[in-house]
């Protein structure tokens, strides 16, 4: 490649650098200069000038996926609070955030979701904006847990759901209520967010797990059941490259290729 294009990844990744940072000197810009100055170049040319420069996901799709890797991982709340306030900056809602790392309840544990509650709300309470925090309760949707939970996940996992549900009858039936119930009755029938979105978010996490390949190939079937494209599922794991790394992307790259081919 030559140099020339070179600089061109570097400034369309600090356009869209700059566009999540809401500033035009980004701290990862500066603030490695003494001790490893090329890394703030690597990192503004690779994940924003490579990665998220690409179109199959829009740049509100790419956050909320950035998001949930972020939470998944647990152990990087400041890329997580520059995330949040990045979604902020470039128009994703308050509430959406919030529904996003809620939603994770079920794949990363309360733990880290707790954690990444708290760091969404420093960062809310930080903004000099008009936009109100997000503390209503979501009103009890209509049915028992059990059945609105099982419409959802027949829904959008289809049989794959199903399966996992009825592999559990012979040793832990109420795991697989409780998934029904918690995972399904309880947070995907919530408003706020998508369900298109909620599974990028989740393969996003399942993803950044790293343990979690069955799972990420029922929510790679739910993405699909629900409108979304192979090129974004691809392009979901591909954005966890940058941030879980090339092994946990490849190993999910893998998943998704048997779940295409399951369904041609």
């Amino acid at each position: 490649m030559d140099n020339q294009a070179e600089v061109g990844r570097y400034d369309r990744g600090l356009e869209i650098l700059r566009r999540l940072a809401g500033e035009d000197e980004p701290a990862v810009t500066r603030d490695f200069n003494d001790v490893a100055p090329d890394l703030g170049r690597l990192t503004v040319e690779f994940p924003y000038g490579d990665v998220y420069h690409r179109s199959e996901l829009d740049l509100r799709e790419r956050q909320l996926a950035t998001i949930g890797g972020l939470t998944a991982l647990g152990y990087a709340l400041p890329q997580l609070r520059f995330h949040i306030a990045g979604a902020l900056n470039i128009g994703c809602s308050r509430r959406e955030i919030v529904e996003a790392i809620m939603h994770l309840a079920s794949y990363t544990g309360f733990p880290a979701v707790l954690n990444a509650i708290t760091v969404a709300k420093e960062v809310f309470a930080a903004r000099d904006d008009d936009e109100p925090g997000y503390a209503d309760a979501e009103p009890e949707p209509e049915g028992s847990r059990y059945e609105r939970g099982w419409k959802a996940l027949s829904e959008i996992d289809g049989h794959a759901g199903e399966a996992v549900i009825e592999n559990l009858k012979s040793i832990a039936p109420d795991l697989g209520r409780y998934i029904i119930e918690f995972a399904f009755g309880d947070l995907y029938v919530r408003g706020g967010l998508d369900l298109r979105s909620r599974e990028i978010v989740t393969i996003a996490a399942c993803t950044a797990l790293g343990s979690a390949l069955p799972q990420l190939k029922v929510h790679i079937h739910g993405l699909l059941n629900v409108g979304g494209s192979r090129e974004e599922v691809v392009e979901t794991i591909l954005q966890m490259a940058v941030y879980a790394g090339f092994p946990a992307a490849l190993n999910a790259m893998n998943a998704a290729k048997e779940v295409f081919a399951d369904r041609d």
